[in-house]
């Protein structure tokens, strides 16, 4: 083990976090933007308007990518472990 397999790990890690977080963080700043522009127009200022879309939006893509984040999990648990293995033997 050295320190470029390290890094590759790292960055493994970092990568599989942001791909799996990304359609979240997307659909928490499209929604947010919208209800910002909404409120603006009509003057609306209630704290409520604004996270009530958002988890709404957020629990919607949640189950929609669902399947798709599991899979990237699984492969991401799948590779490390396998690191794992090969490491003891």
């Amino acid at each position: 083990m050295d320190s470029s397999f390290i890094i590759y790990l790292g960055r493994y890690t970092l990568e599989t976090a942001l791909i799996l977080s990304a359609p979240i963080l997307v659909t928490c700043l499209v929604v947010g933007v919208v209800v910002t522009l909404l409120q603006a127009v009509t003057s609306i200022r209630d704290m409520t308007l604004t996270i009530v879309p958002k988890l709404l939006a957020v629990g919607a893509v949640s189950i929609m990518c669902a399947s798709w984040m599991l899979q990237i999990i699984l492969g991401f648990s799948t590779e490390i472990f396998s690191y794992i293995e090969n490491i003891g033997h």
